[in-house]
């Protein structure tokens, strides 16, 4: 008779090399969120959890470069409409019991009021107007972001940006930005990224100001 012996170590001693991800299901949410604990704040691994799957992700360094630049240009696009926005990085979401998702960058914009000061998310507070992504968002991860609420979500890879707006609950893939209607987001953000990789992110932000500005 063959004994099996069960070999419990903890999360944080996976050596996950970049660009690769982990799925381990039939995770309760003590757990889930004993597992954050254990993460720390200090890491370049992303989680997400939704209906007790969680997936642990970390990003490729090209990856980088998109990430800074969208989140540059929606804090450009928000200062040319005479909006004003809170940045809220790679926060971690929650959906107590339910849910948790932590974006490479979101943005308070409508509700940004709300959120100036705030050092910690308190329970009642909404999900970020806008999140970002920039890579493949799996089901698990799309899972989490609808069961936290965030009604807008972009997410860039390989060239491709995709629009996802809530609607009832359920992501839909749109062609426009319900924050930014009058702008192509879908088509000019590609073209900008691509000219990053040939002139810097810099003097790419900077010509993707000037077009705006020129309309």
């Amino acid at each position: 008779m063959t004994t099996v012996i069960r070999v419990a170590k903890p999360v944080s001693q996976m050596q996950l090399a970049p660009g690769s991800a982990v799925t381990i299901p039939d995770v309760s949410w003590s757990e889930f969120e004993a597992i954050l604990a254990e993460l720390g704040h200090k890491r370049r691994s992303r989680v997400a959890y939704s209906q007790g799957t969680l997936e642990i992700m970390v990003p490729l360094p090209e990856h980088e470069i998109p990430r800074d630049l969208l989140s540059d240009i929606v804090k450009a696009l928000v200062r040319f409409q005479g909006r004003r926005y809170e940045p809220f990085g790679s926060t971690t979401f929650k959906r107590e019991g339910v849910a948790g998702v932590e974006p490479d960058a979101c943005f308070y914009i409508q509700n940004y009021q709300r959120m100036i000061g705030r050092r910690r998310l308190e329970p009642d507070d909404p999900p970020p107007d806008l999140a970002i992504q920039s890579d493949v968002t799996s089901k698990t991860k799309l899972d989490a972001y609808a069961a936290v609420g965030v009604p807008e979500l972009w997410v860039y890879d390989s060239g491709t940006l995709k629009i996802y707006v809530l609607r009832d609950g359920i992501y839909l893939v749109s062609d426009d930005s319900p924050l930014f209607e009058d702008i192509p987001i879908k088509q000019i953000i590609p073209n900008f990224v691509e000219r990053a990789w040939q002139v810097g992110n810099l003097q790419a932000l900077e010509e993707f100001e000037v077009a705006i500005a020129n309309g």
